[in-house]
């Protein structure tokens, strides 16, 4: 669904562009630390975040599928690193893309 969701704006201003069609790149990097539940404490918990030998697999088959579907160039940070990244963000549009609905509260009919 990444490659073929349409987040890039057309002629007109509308998300109608995926990244297909613009023949974007990806850049893609482990970042456990979006998973850090700060509802409890001042300090947040990772413990929902997968563990390396499960992370890692997965970063690795997310990558090789973002390939099979078209994507020419996808990037990728080294896992467990600290990194700097530098990126130029086109717009003001973040969008989070999550399939763990028991997060969101929701259940599948």
């Amino acid at each position: 669904k990444i490659a073929t969701l349409r987040i890039f704006e057309d002629e007109q201003g509308k998300f109608n562009r995926s990244l297909l069609d613009v023949g974007g790149e990806a850049l893609v990097i482990s970042q456990f630390t979006l998973y850090g539940d700060a509802r409890k404490g001042r300090r947040p918990s990772f413990t929902d975040a997968a563990p390396p030998e499960i992370a890692a697999p997965l970063i690795d088959r997310f990558c090789a599928l973002l390939r099979e579907e078209g994507v020419l160039r996808v990037e990728t940070g080294r896992f467990q690193a600290h990194m700097l990244v530098e990126i130029h963000n086109d717009g003001p549009v973040t969008i989070l893309l999550d399939t763990d609905i028991s997060r969101r509260g929701n259940q599948r009919s």
